[in-house]
């Protein structure tokens, strides 16, 4: 200890106190919600779990409370500078700062108490009636406990700090060696603070995320998984969530037009007993199949690169095999062109809304869906994918939408993972095979997603696996391996006594640019292959060629199982419904289109309509107005209604109105 400069011993006590406090707060809501503990089964161990995952999380806020006084008593202290008005004002900022903190953690108990979420920027939701709250608040006497609690720790954070400055701070310096030597010493322990504060900032030390709410969703259980956060953290990250351009609301229309519009779209009588104003009951008209569904996502596998959508290039003859095979869907749309549009859409049929990153918020909505939905029909839930599951908040949304289980690149064996993207396609489906077996043996049907990564770059092709492509460009070589990795997988499960009691699912989550457009959206960006394969359960291949969508996926797939529920989505059975037209985002421009025309929106106002299955780049707006303008209204008012239900909190399981 005598050679760590004493800044250093300071800003060490002080993140160390911090954390204590950090921690009383998170003891007293235990304490507080002890009762949630008795339908949790493991709960010891679980709460255990989450004041680690809280150590985690009080790190990151600590880090960015220390951060500058670190960088300034280690500057100063450097030059031998430690004047008294230095050592006080950077007293009066921690204890600031941190006073400010407490106040949250304190305000955090009542708010999780009343809404069962930590505390976020829901809170200005009420800032236009101030006068209301505060009313609503201090007429609550059981809030007062809670401010006299921020108000005690307060005090005594503050005496701790102030004392810490005298005995640390405030002494001459211990060091009895050269000046040269104190420098080089000062420097590097300085510079590994600043690094090792660094990383406690982004909580982990994966390369592709920092620390996310999302990560805190570590158990099948919401208040274990609530536990673990920092209010602190809720409350800034959805702040700034709310700032970024991509996640403001959208205005394309009124609010409850757009709601009309759809209710017409979607022929729901206008004496539902439903809160949602989308929500329409599906009633089975025969007997449940309990079939086991397992959707596989491909990464950017375009219908354009099959032989079946005009390919030349044999590049997927064995996804090009089973569609001969299967329910076919010939012209089916993603809802974007990013990852977590595809995830997103798939599995929860809501669209995209331009630039919104629907699952990387702090505050997760529950949807309807497949997950939710089929938990409740006593389905099992599991995803797979290649990598960091902490990624885009896939692992933190999903967990808090009942997927009960997420496998990703922590799960393989760590000589297995070969790039950023974690382990390759067929290494996957190998280790999913066991897992499966497992849950088919609890004696219930299982959910099971897949996100393939392969066929994106770094693009890599396992060595050592029987595998040999005819393509020379890698591009090329990449989808042969993504196509060889499906046939590997339904080779592995044809050999499980679960197979003939399960839909296949193959879709993507977007496309890829291939070949020639003549479009500002180009369409091979969106069109992907939707094939269900399922050879004991369909008796007879069949090709459908409405248009549909990634959101139509669910509640097809509901129609095959005959299951009667809820359908709280912008998705329809394509086997039993037609839709007018389907609609894409592409962040700043909307598409939409029929089986012949093709309609293009960019935010700033400007659109265009063209006649797309022969490429035509001409221009019909002017000639076809009329069409343009229905294609128009509809995506405005499915768009602007799917905003409405997320901001409403119309998403998830719907009640019935009393």
């Amino acid at each position: 200890m005598r050679y760590i400069p004493k800044h250093i011993k300071f800003i060490f006590l002080v993140y160390l106190i911090g954390l204590l406090f950090f921690t009383a707060f998170r003891l007293i809501l235990l304490f507080v919600e002890w009762k949630q503990l008795e339908i949790i089964p493991g709960a010891s161990w679980l709460i255990l779990q989450s004041f680690f995952m809280g150590f985690r999380f009080d790190t990151v806020i600590s880090g960015y409370f220390l951060a500058l006084p670190l960088v300034v008593l280690s500057i100063t202290s450097g030059f031998n500078y430690n004047k008294k008005w230095l050592r006080k004002t950077i007293c009066i900022f921690i204890i600031v700062v941190y006073s400010l903190g407490f106040l949250i953690c304190a305000a955090d108990i009542p708010f999780f108490r009343q809404y069962f979420t930590r505390l976020n920027f829901t809170i200005f939701n009420w800032a236009n009636t101030p006068g209301f709250v505060l009313k609503m608040i201090f007429q609550e006497t059981s809030y007062f406990i809670f401010f006299f609690l921020f108000l005690l720790i307060t005090i005594l954070y503050a005496i701790i700090i102030l004392k810490l400055n005298k005995k640390i701070l405030a002494t001459k310096s211990d060091f009895d060696i050269k000046e040269s030597n104190r420098i080089i010493i000062h420097v590097s322990v300085s510079v590994l603070a600043c690094l090792l504060m660094f990383v406690g900032i982004r909580g982990r030390l994966e390369t592709k995320s920092p620390i996310k709410a999302g990560t805190a969703f570590f158990s099948n259980y919401a208040f274990p998984n609530q536990l673990g956060l920092n209010p602190v953290f809720t409350f800034i990250r959805s702040y700034l969530d709310a700032l970024k351009p991509e996640n403001k609301t959208l205005q394309l229309m009124n609010d409850q037009l757009a709601i009309k519009n759809v209710q017409q779209y979607f022929t729901i009588p206008k004496n539902s007993s439903i809160e949602s104003p989308i929500a329409r009951v599906i009633l089975a008209d025969s007997t449940p199949v309990k079939a086991n569904v397992i959707v596989v996502i491909m990464e950017s596998m375009s219908a354009e690169k099959m032989q079946r959508y005009g390919n030349t290039n044999n590049l997927t003859p064995f996804l090009d095999s089973i569609a001969n095979h299967s329910y076919t869907f010939e012209n089916i749309y993603t809802s974007g062109i990013h990852t977590f549009n595809g995830i997103y859409s798939t599995l929860f049929s809501f669209p995209a809304l331009l630039k919104q990153h629907p699952m990387n918020v702090t505050m997760i909505p529950e949807y309807t869906g497949f997950p939710n939905t089929l938990s409740v029909n006593g389905y099992h839930t599991i995803y797979f994918t290649t990598h960091d599951e902490q990624f885009d908040n896939v692992s933190g949304f999903l967990k808090a939408n009942a997927i009960e289980e997420i496998v990703s690149q922590k799960d393989y064996p760590s000589e297995k993972v070969l790039s950023t993207l974690g382990v390759p396609d067929d290494y996957m489906f190998e280790y999913a095979i066991p897992k499966l077996n497992s849950l088919n043996k609890k004696g219930s049907p299982f959910f099971a997603t897949f996100m393939t990564a392969s066929d994106h770059g770094p693009y890599i092709i396992p060595d050592n696996i029987p595998f040999h492509p005819h393509s020379t460009e890698i591009k090329q070589q990449i989808v042969e391996y993504a196509d060889w990795s499906l046939k590997k997988f339904l080779s592995l499960a044809g050999k499980q006594s679960w197979f003939k009691n399960t839909f296949f699912v193959f879709v993507a989550d977007h496309g890829c640019f291939i070949g020639y457009s003549p479009y500002d959206m180009p369409l091979c960006y969106n069109h992907i292959p939707f094939i269900i394969y399922a050879p004991d359960l369909i008796t007879k291949e069949e090709s459908f060629q409405q248009v549909g969508g990634q959101m139509d996926i669910f509640p097809t797939l509901m129609g095959l199982l005959n299951i009667s529920y809820v359908n709280n989505t912008f998705g329809i059975d394509l086997r039993k419904e037609k839709r007018p037209y389907i609609y894409f985002s592409a962040d700043d421009k909307i598409g939409c289109l029929n089986n012949d025309w093709y309609w293009e929106y960019h935010t700033d106002g400007s659109q265009s309509l063209y006649k797309y299955q022969n490429y035509d780049s001409k221009d019909y707006l002017s000639a076809n107005k009329i069409k343009a303008d229905s294609m128009k209204t509809y995506v405005f008012s499915m768009l602007q209604c799917a905003q409405w239900m997320i901001k409403h909190g119309k998403t998830g399981e719907e009640k019935t109105n009393k």
